[in-house]
């Protein structure tokens, strides 16, 4: 998921209510064309968030569905969700 950091609790709240308890956050730096005024040209950077975990694909599919009835504090900029399927896991050894 991406997302401003101000829908934090939100999608906080959102995993929670999924019964995901265990994924990773990273700050992230969005840059991007936008059109100000009638001019285009750069937009402000904002503040986002990412947040990924691995879950079957049941409970992805559910979390998919739930992201579209989160408010969000900027209509202008809805959380993103994506469904990336996992070809394979490996760990190192002990």
């Amino acid at each position: 998921m991406l997302y401003l950091e101000e829908d934090g609790p939100a999608v906080t709240k959102l995993l929670s209510d999924q019964g995901v308890s265990a994924y990773s956050r990273l700050p992230l730096e969005g840059h991007g064309a936008g059109k100000a005024g009638g001019w285009y040209g750069d937009i402000a950077t904002h503040s986002s968030k990412m947040i990924f975990t691995i879950v079957s694909d049941e409970e992805a599919e559910s979390v998919l569905e739930a992201v579209k009835g989160v408010s969000v504090q900027d209509a202008g900029h809805p959380i993103h969700a994506a469904l990336l399927h996992l070809e394979a896991w490996v760990h190192s050894s002990p």
